[in-house]
């Protein structure tokens, strides 16, 4: 059980999808078992780097490596968040000096 200090981590299987396209360029991972992820989570996946040519896409599945923020950083993340969410609408339409 998650304490306030104190996190878990667990090792589960993962499904790496990653595609290199005119239309598509990402990289998913989802966990085995549809883990959830909640802010602070860390996941690490293990396994030799993967190179993904133009035009490819490829599926693969490896083993990763889930550790839990702990009640404190989950807090802290979530916070400090909000701050940094709030810097993105910062936004100016100043044209500058002329």
């Amino acid at each position: 059980m998650m304490g306030f200090l104190t996190a878990d981590t667990f090792e589960t299987g993962c499904r790496i999808e990653i595609e290199q396209s005119p239309d598509h360029f990402h990289a998913h991972v989802k966990l085995d078992g549809n883990v959830p992820i909640y802010p602070g989570d860390s996941v690490q996946v293990h396994g030799e780097p993967v190179m993904v040519s133009f035009g490819e896409k490829v599926s693969f599945q490896r083993t990763a490596t889930v550790q839990r923020a702990s009640a404190l950083k989950r807090a802290w993340t979530k916070l400090s968040g909000h701050f940094e969410m709030a810097e993105l609408y910062e936004v100016s339409f100043n044209p500058g000096r002329l």
